[in-house]
């Protein structure tokens, strides 16, 4: 199984972070991380093709969003979340706001 390459996150520019999280596929995968240390790429698919959920992956760990290691033939995915915090601070914090916790309301914290 091939490595995934992850950029340095100092070379990751902000634009690429909201490039990112721009779809709304790849929002969801990122809050859903919010709320899990790290989870496989099935368990984040929504049911969704692979090949579209793994364009999704490829984008998000171009952004210096996710990190993305191999656990068998298992990906398995976590948010860069000290380094994001350090690199933009709050940044996550504002993604995680906009989870909705099923009451019509948004839950805080990432």
């Amino acid at each position: 199984m091939r490595v995934m390459k992850h950029p340095a996150i100092q070379e990751v520019s902000i634009e690429q972070v909201f490039y990112a999280l721009s779809d709304p596929v790849r929002l969801e995968i990122v809050q859903k991380l919010c709320i899990t240390d790290e989870a496989s790429c099935s368990a984040l698919d929504g049911g969704r093709p692979k090949s579209s959920v793994s364009h999704h992956f490829r984008v998000l760990r171009e952004a210096g969003l996710v990190w993305t290691r191999n656990e068998g033939v298992t990906h398995m995915n976590m948010l860069r979340r000290a380094e994001l915090d350090e690199r933009f601070p709050g940044l996550l914090d504002v993604v995680a706001a906009a989870i909705p916790n099923g009451k019509g309301e948004t839950r805080l914290g990432c």
